[in-house]
């Protein structure tokens, strides 16, 4: 085998097409990490998490409508407190990851920071919904000063750090939409 590097200069007269092409050639073959998977089986496992999550997405519009119809306006709730507290120690624990990985700057970052804001829109949509009538206003402040500002930087930063990650690794264009991305490419 012959000695041949490639170098800065050369690289950076690659056009587009050029870089992704070195890119598949040199990244490690799936066959090196995922031989004791069949192909079939893998495929067959992706269309059936699919199929779940689009009958799940359409068998809960009647749930929907049924509870809509059959929920009492006032509910007595059993295990409140703990609720909220359980709820609250699950947002802690995922703010304090982010923070971590953050830190640290490792990918996980993703997962983690995009779970949070969820969760704060979730926190805020719970705690509007079932403020009594004069604690509302609490509740809907601390959604529009803090929670829902967090959420949303929290998304738009997980999502331009995807972005920035897959434009560097030569997978979309500059300005190319990120749901464009696939998934493995």
């Amino acid at each position: 085998m012959a000695n041949q590097v490639v170098t800065d200069a050369q690289i950076a007269e690659m056009t587009a097409a050029e870089r992704r092409e070195l890119i598949n050639r040199l990244k490690r073959p799936r066959d090196d990490f995922a031989t004791h998977f069949d192909p079939r089986l893998i495929e067959g496992l992706r269309q059936a998490r699919v199929g779940v999550m689009a009958a799940g997405a359409v068998g809960l519009i009647p749930w929907i409508v049924y509870l809509a119809l059959t929920l009492p306006s006032d509910y007595v709730a059993q295990n409140w407190p703990v609720t909220w507290v359980g709820f609250d120690f699950l947002l802690i624990a995922f703010m304090a990851m982010t923070a971590v990985f953050g830190w640290l700057r490792r990918q996980l970052v993703l997962l983690t920071a995009f779970t949070t804001a969820i969760l704060l829109v979730c926190d805020a949509w719970f705690d509007i919904m079932t403020a009594s009538p004069g604690d509302q206003w609490i509740s809907i402040l601390s959604a529009v000063l803090a929670e829902l500002p967090l959420a949303a930087f929290m998304i738009v930063r997980t999502l331009r750090i995807m972005r920035v990650m897959a434009t560097q690794l030569w997978l979309i264009e500059p300005g190319m939409p990120l749901w464009r991305l696939p998934l493995l490419p």
